[in-house]
């Protein structure tokens, strides 16, 4: 939480008696990182009187559960000052509270003012009971029902009736109504992906879902896509309405004879009505329908006789829902067929991902060559090396720019898991402090050697894995953190997600969370654990990998991990002594790997000096047993293999 400050004023009453005054004045303290809050606060605040509500819960998401969210949407940032990608924000009228996890309580604390208070949790329990201690028996808590899943209304609603307090479902966000500078939706059209990258056409798509939805023994007549990468997936089409994730506003409701695709109407072109099949009425021609108009437009099919609605619970929102009644018109799985199909890459998808990673080998190695050659120089600072990866990147075929945000950070900002530098918080680089990136970072003490190579560790058992098809990520999950905990560290963040092909950087469902689907032939993940040492240094080293079939001696269904990240970590943090036989012979593995695929590609253009650096990088280590280098006080660079392209 951040420090209350006070002030202390002292003022001369009465030179003749010599006396004087104290007055101590409450004054928010406000951090030159932190925004103001106190206006929206007091404004947020005016409105929920004549509600009759004694709290307002501010989710950080958008209507379509999202965890990547367009600036419009970002409404818990506006009233916190808190940027992080994951929150939950609750102002009643005397305080408010954000809660997030352990990768954004440093981040938090620098941002937010003294109106807030940092609760080091997630769990809707610790939000529940908090209200419970704020809210006065017989309260009334809103929310907006459009940025609740149904999860998370029942949760909130078990944990507070028991207490007599209740959820009040609020038709009109009360932020859009104080967020006076709230930014529009972009004009930009929609476009279609080249046919060159695509293997199916979303007609076929349309009938590999519906054939799932005939054979499903619940019978449902109907298939409603909330998620916005469903919608862009099922019709090959890609947006700009979220930063660094190529989607748009949308939903469809999918039946055996009608396709309804609601968005905003008026950014399909004519080219691409036509290529929707928009001016007929059969059941591969798609009706356009406004964005807003899904609420009742789904209320009129609900209302006819036996129709029965299919919905992904994990991306559902209550006030799309609680409109599908009575119950028996309804069918939930925790996530559409759509995206469970979707996260098992095709022959041209698997393709197109593991020659994209070859090309974004290529820039990573021009990164980590120019900071060693940049850094001791004492000219560069955590933008400029972001600026330049990012330059790298848009030189390889088909970029259309980075997925995210990017991640560049030096000394104490590297302790936050997804720092991003601004003008006012971007430091200069030195060879003698740790430097994290997308997919590097650089550190120069025995400490850090240990920390990197017991992650490297972790990496490499969860890589080296064969497990039965079917497996579930969480159930391999402490692979990736069996060395840290074997001296007492951990990590606070996930340790893989799904990868998607021209979509987000975190594609739902595959990953290695309880409620990830099981692993299958053709799905890509990251596999990323890290430690992080508050004030001091971070480290994460993330691949991506393709989940393949493998040959043993008795079993025949057995799967592991196909690493297709491409790029060398640095040999000077890595303690051969710690690693086992197995471990080593991985790691050589991997990089005869990157010589065979990358090199040619460094060849083809002609980056010479490019292929020296990963040849000496890529030099096979010697037997376990002793440490391949030692730090020093010289610049050491780590390759965190990691391609994070928007790839088409």
């Amino acid at each position: 939480m951040p420090s209350l400050g006070w002030l202390l004023a002292l003022s001369l009453a009465a030179l003749a008696g010599k006396k004087f005054l104290f007055i101590l004045t409450d004054v928010c303290y406000l951090p030159s990182t932190a925004a103001n809050t106190t206006l929206q606060l007091q404004e947020i605040r005016e409105r929920m009187l004549p509600l009759n509500i004694n709290a307002y819960i501010i989710p950080g998401t958008d209507a379509h559960l999202s965890e990547y969210i367009a600036r419009r949407d970002a409404r818990m940032a506006f009233m916190t000052g808190f940027t992080g990608s994951a929150g939950t924000a609750v102002v009643t009228q005397t305080k408010a509270a954000l809660w997030t996890d352990s990768r954004y309580w440093v981040q938090a604390e620098r941002e937010m003012d003294c109106n807030w208070e940092l609760e080091k949790d997630v769990s809707i329990m610790s939000v529940a009971e908090w209200l419970i201690a704020e809210v006065p028996p017989g309260g009334h808590i809103g929310f907006d029902p459009f940025l609740f899943s149904l999860k998370t209304q029942e949760d909130y609603s078990f944990s507070l009736e028991a207490s007599n307090r209740s959820l009040k479902s609020i038709p009109g966000n009360l932020v859009d109504q104080v967020w006076d500078s709230r930014p529009p939706i972009a004009p930009d059209n929609l476009t279609r992906l080249p046919d060159r990258v695509i293997q199916r056409s979303w007609e076929m798509k349309v009938k590999q879902i519906r054939i799932q939805m005939r054979d499903n023994p619940y019978q449902p007549t109907a298939l409603l896509l909330s998620a916005l990468d469903e919608t862009a997936w099922l019709f090959n089409l890609r947006g700009n309405d979220i930063p660094y994730n190529p989607f748009f506003y949308s939903y469809t409701l999918l039946t055996m004879d009608k396709i309804w695709l609601f968005l905003h109407t008026d950014r399909v072109t004519e080219e691409l009505k036509v290529y929707l099949n928009a001016s007929c009425d059969g059941s591969f021609c798609v009706q356009l329908k406004s964005y807003d108009a899904v609420r009742d437009d789904l209320k009129t099919y609900v209302a006819q006789p036996g129709v029965k609605v299919w919905i992904g619970t994990e991306y559902t929102n209550y006030a799309l829902y609680e409109i599908i009644t009575p119950e028996d018109k309804l069918m939930t799985t925790s996530y559409s067929p759509v995206l469970t199909t979707k996260a098992i890459k095709d022959d041209t998808e698997q393709r197109i991902l593991r020659e994209a990673h070859v090309r974004d080998a290529v820039a990573v190695i021009q990164l980590l060559m120019w900071l060693e050659k940049a850094v001791p120089e004492g000219k560069e600072t955590e933008l400029t090396a972001a600026e330049y990866i990012n330059m790298c990147r848009g030189k390889q075929k088909d970029s259309r720019g980075p997925s995210f945000e990017t991640i560049s950070a030096s000394g104490p900002n590297a302790a936050l898991a997804h720092y991003s530098p601004t003008e006012e918080t971007s430091r200069r680089l030195t060879p003698d402090e740790m430097y994290l990136i997308d997919s590097g970072a650089v550190l120069s003490c025995l400490a850090s050697q240990e920390a990197f190579t017991r992650v490297l560790m972790g990496n490499i058992e969860i890589s080296r894995t064969i497990f039965p098809s079917g497996t579930r990520g969480v159930n391999m999950e402490m692979l990736g953190r069996r060395a840290l905990w074997e001296v007492g560290l951990n990590y606070g963040h996930g340790t893989g997600h799904g990868v998607g092909n021209y979509f987000g950087v975190h594609e739902w469902p595959v990953g290695f969370q309880s409620n990830n689907i099981p692993f299958r032939t053709g799905m890509f993940t990251s596999i990323e654990p890290g430690y992080y040492k508050e004030n001091d240094f971070g480290i994460r080293i993330e691949d991506v990998a393709v989940i393949v079939p493998v040959q043993t001696k008795y079993g025949h269904n057995f799967l592991t991990f196909d690493t297709v990240s491409l790029v060398p970590y640095d040999r000077k943090l890595i303690d051969t002594s710690l690693l086992s036989s197995e471990q080593l012979q991985w790691l050589n593995k991997y990089y005869e790997m990157i010589r065979r695929l990358v090199g040619p590609e460094l060849d083809r253009q002609e980056l010479h000096e490019a292929k020296d650096w990963m040849l000496r990088h890529t030099e096979p280590f010697a037997a376990s047993g002793s440490s391949a280098s030692v730090c020093s006080s010289s610049l050491t660079l780590i390759a965190l293999a990691v391609a994070l392209l928007h790839i088409i």
